[in-house]
């Protein structure tokens, strides 16, 4: 791949796709700020695919698979900007940009091999096109990359790094055992999202202010921010999966749900189906279908009663419930925020949580 292509589309509409163009800047001073965030990300771009070398020509393309294939960049953009807390673009915060990102890219190959996913970022995911043990082979190359590139930072960094990876491993298997006997499933998926999602962005705006010798007492506000803000983050994933397919995500209308995953609007309607005859019944039209899938049913009669059910879903009132409880989660995340300085940094990260709830991909 042509390196150039993607950097300038990035340039193009990376920030103002994450609600931070231009027009959220008003002053020159905040102009200049925004065009340190473009010139950043560039950097990063152009340096993740040069941490993808190996010296190995399989591991090479097959670590570069999914960095080509597009991605929000959502946690270099954090770090770059609690950076501008502190002293700003440095090659230590390029560093701890690109460290986020591949750790987010090695965490992607190995989830996609424990869910046997089919698509990643409208692709055949690297499993479906190399096979498990080349998809998890080049996650932990990924990580160890992202290791490399953390050590020079420093001990504070380094158990940052450690700390999130521990949380994100803990996140995976609780999702994959399930709640406990007796557990809340609701407060059980959240903590997953917390952990899976919530750490490495938190991670991320934290790096920024570590790395750019920002004042201290901002790096609790930005963990705070970010830990809330990965929850939002997923719980509006778990809206745009009832709404089908689109040319970032490449899926169909209730991956999720078709892979036996109970995101937060099929908790809520299992919940309601305790007292409601008809979300009982929605519920039993669900699950009937998706046993059905994991069986082998793969005829067009179950395909359309499964769509025609997920529909229903996506108008319940359990989906306006969670879009409002992903409202909340952003809420809190700008709330947090409060001990830090009025200026383009605050602005933007009010910004960016807006622009999470708002999102359609």
């Amino acid at each position: 791949m042509n390196a150039s292509v993607p950097l300038a589309r990035r340039r193009n509409t990376l920030s103002s796709s994450l609600g931070l163009g231009e027009k959220l800047f008003a002053s020159n001073d905040e102009r200049r700020f925004a065009k340190n965030i473009e010139d950043g990300l560039e950097v990063v771009e152009a340096g993740l695919l040069a941490e993808m070398s190996f010296a190995d020509n399989l591991a090479d393309v097959t670590s570069r698979y999914l960095l080509e294939a597009g991605g929000k960049r959502v946690r270099p953009l954090l770090t770059l900007l609690t950076a501008q807390l502190g002293d700003g673009n440095s090659d230590g915060i390029f560093a701890a940009a690109k460290a986020i990102e591949i750790t987010h890219l090695a965490s992607l190959y190995h989830d996609d091999v424990m869910d046997e996913a089919q698509m990643r970022r409208g692709v055949p995911s690297v499993q479906a096109v190399w096979g498990n043990s080349v998809a998890i082979l080049t996650g932990d190359l990924l990580f160890a990359r992202a290791s490399q590139l953390v050590a020079q930072l420093g001990e504070r960094a380094i158990r940052l790094q450690a700390d999130t990876f521990e949380r994100l491993c803990l996140g995976q298997l609780h999702e994959t055992i399930g709640p406990r006997e007796g557990e809340d499933e609701i407060a059980h998926y959240i903590q997953v999202l917390a952990d899976k999602t919530g750490s490495l962005i938190s991670a991320a705006a934290s790096l920024g202010v570590m790395c750019s010798s920002a004042p201290e007492a901002y790096r609790e506000p930005v963990v705070v921010f970010g830990e809330k803000i990965g929850v939002a983050f997923q719980l509006i994933d778990d809206i745009i999966d009832l709404a089908g397919d689109d040319t970032e995500s490449g899926k169909v209308p209730g991956t999720d749900l078709r892979a036996g995953v109970s995101t937060l609007p099929l908790l809520y309607l299992r919940e309601l189906a305790l007292t409601d005859t008809a979300a009982a019944h929605l519920l039993a039209r669900i699950d009937s279908a998706v046993a059905a899938l994991a069986e082998g049913d793969t005829s067009a009669e179950t395909d359309r009663g499964l769509t025609a059910a997920i529909g229903e879903l996506r108008e319940h009132e359990v989906t306006a419930r969670t879009i409002d409880e992903a409202r909340r989660w952003a809420s809190e995340a700008v709330d947090a925020l409060a001990p830090l300085p009025e200026g383009p940094v605050k602005k933007s990260l009010s910004r960016f949580a807006d622009s999470v709830v708002e999102r359609t991909n």
